[in-house]
């Protein structure tokens, strides 16, 4: 045999024998890393680019793209954006400085992506008001590779006045909350304004409302001027489905909330990775068909999951839950393998 091929054999076994001792290599309690998984939290460049449209407000009622905006209300102007036309793309658009919704959508086939919504206030700590980052009464929405954050509502809330809604896809966003960098908006600096990052309501007279939430980061939602702050507070007349997502530094992670006046969430949530919160999942009401599989628990967790009232309604499952990797490392290899 030629000495370049004896060569060439050598690397190969060498390369292959590297391959296998990473492969199986035992790290007990610590779930493997996932690199074909999309991170989690948005993809590349989000908010407006240069050189944007500037406004203080946009209404859109035509179908079409709408892209590059910055809409800055000042705080003196409530809805930002209104979407009313099926078949809209809003992209690449900072929204920031209202005192109601960044974005309200009354329409269906609509995409929301790659937009920076912000500092949407109203009211004051002491006496917050409802001014949410997306919100409306939507059919058929996707909100993919967004930023949400510093809202006095919620980052995302269907709907308001109990509608039927959906179905609606989260996707790859951020949505967090933290103490204001200065006094704005009738806040102090310091002050922590905020609910929840995804909140839902629904009537109980339609069919089930729909919702995926997938490869989401949800943080900060805690030490407001509400009790029971969760990054995703999901409840009535819903299904929902939660994948993939990193949820940190929260009060309570998952809230799944059963059988009330305007009914309960049966929900899904599949390998979400928690960490650094009073509580992973507090599941209420004895909530009905709930599935928790694959749940990953993170350091600085206080307790995991609480069961109020003693137990869970019909169908609830929790199966396969483990340690969860650094937080840093399940940012860029949790979500959701494509």
């Amino acid at each position: 045999m030629p000495a370049i091929d004896r060569i060439v054999r050598l690397r190969l076994c060498l390369l292959l024998a590297m391959a296998c001792a990473g492969l199986f290599a035992e790290q007990p309690g610590v779930p493997e890393p996932r690199p074909l998984a999309p991170p989690a939290g948005p993809r590349g460049f989000v908010g407006a680019g240069a050189q944007p449209k500037v406004a203080n407000e946009l209404v859109i009622d035509k179908p079409g793209i709408y892209e590059n905006y910055l809409i800055d209300g000042g705080f003196k102007t409530g809805h930002l954006v209104r979407i009313k036309s099926d078949g809209v793309t809003l992209r690449h658009c900072t929204i920031r400085n209202g005192t109601v919704n960044g974005i309200s959508v009354y329409a269906k086939n609509v995409v929301i992506e790659q937009c920076l919504i912000h500092h949407m206030l109203a009211g004051s700590f002491k006496d917050q008001k409802d001014a949410h980052g997306i919100s409306g009464c939507p059919g058929t929405l996707t909100i993919r590779d967004c930023e949400i954050h510093h809202v006095s509502g919620d980052g995302i809330q269907f709907d308001p006045s109990r509608e039927h809604w959906g179905p609606v896809r989260v996707e790859q966003c951020r949505i967090w909350t933290g103490p204001l960098e200065a006094d704005m908006g009738g806040f102090k600096r310091g002050e922590r304004p905020g609910e929840n990052a995804i909140d839902t309501k629904h009537p109980k007279k339609d069919s089930r409302a729909e919702l995926v939430i997938r490869n989401c980061v949800a943080f900060g939602w805690r030490g407001g001027s509400i009790s029971n702050m969760a990054a995703f507070n999901l409840k009535e007349h819903l299904d929902a489905r939660v994948e993939g997502c990193v949820l940190y530094d929260n009060e309570i992670g998952l809230r799944l909330r059963g059988p009330g006046k305007n009914g309960g969430a049966k929900v899904s949530v599949l390998g979400c990775a928690l960490y650094d919160s009073d509580m992973a999942v507090r599941v209420e009401d004895k909530a009905e068909e709930l599935k928790l599989r694959g749940l990953a628990l993170g350091p600085g967790l206080k307790v995991g999951v609480v069961l109020d009232g003693g137990s869970a309604g019909p169908g609830f499952e929790n199966s396969g839950s483990g340690a969860a990797p650094p937080l840093q490392q399940a940012l860029r290899t949790w979500g959701v393998r494509e």
